[in-house]
């Protein structure tokens, strides 16, 4: 079974502290709606994040996810920048029909989801992956933008 959940409270009891604090941010800049909007979430106080995140934009009809933004982390652990690719060109995780799974349940649903896993390294170490998705929306309403923040082992 692939490890994912949109319960919020196992995601807090399992995370990182990065991951949780992010999460803590975007909750509050929802401000009782369902999701905020990309012109509630401030670049300036998302620095100790940045290098982690990723904005991809919805289209519809029909469906495309493309990378707006890819943090430093992400373009390091991937050998390249998928900035303005889509997520079915370059996706990453333990397959891209798992991948495109995650972004659907955020974008059907309108919430985020958390999603964790093991890897080995090119270098045959066992490593670590966690992922948060997190739906942003103009109207409300619909999902228009996916905020994503990633931590990885790092090192070998």
């Amino acid at each position: 079974m692939y490890p994912r959940t949109t319960d919020m409270a196992l995601m807090a009891e399992r995370c990182r502290p990065g991951t949780l604090a992010i999460y803590r941010y975007w909750d509050a800049r929802r401000a009782g709606r369902p999701m905020p909007s990309r012109r509630d979430i401030d670049p300036v106080e998302m620095k100790p994040w940045l290098s982690h995140i990723q904005l991809v934009d919805v289209h519809r009809n029909p469906r495309r996810l493309v990378y707006r933004l890819v943090g430093e982390l992400d373009v390091r652990f991937r050998g390249y920048n998928p900035t303005g690719r889509t997520v079915e060109e370059c996706g990453i995780g333990l397959s891209l029909e798992e991948t495109l799974k995650n972004y659907d349940i955020v974008i059907t649903e309108c919430r985020p989801l958390y999603d964790w896993s093991d890897y080995l390294s090119s270098s045959g170490y066992l490593k670590g992956q966690e992922e948060l998705l997190m739906p942003l929306s103009d109207d409300g309403r619909t999902v228009n933008m996916v905020l994503t923040y990633a931590e990885v082992d790092e090192g070998k």
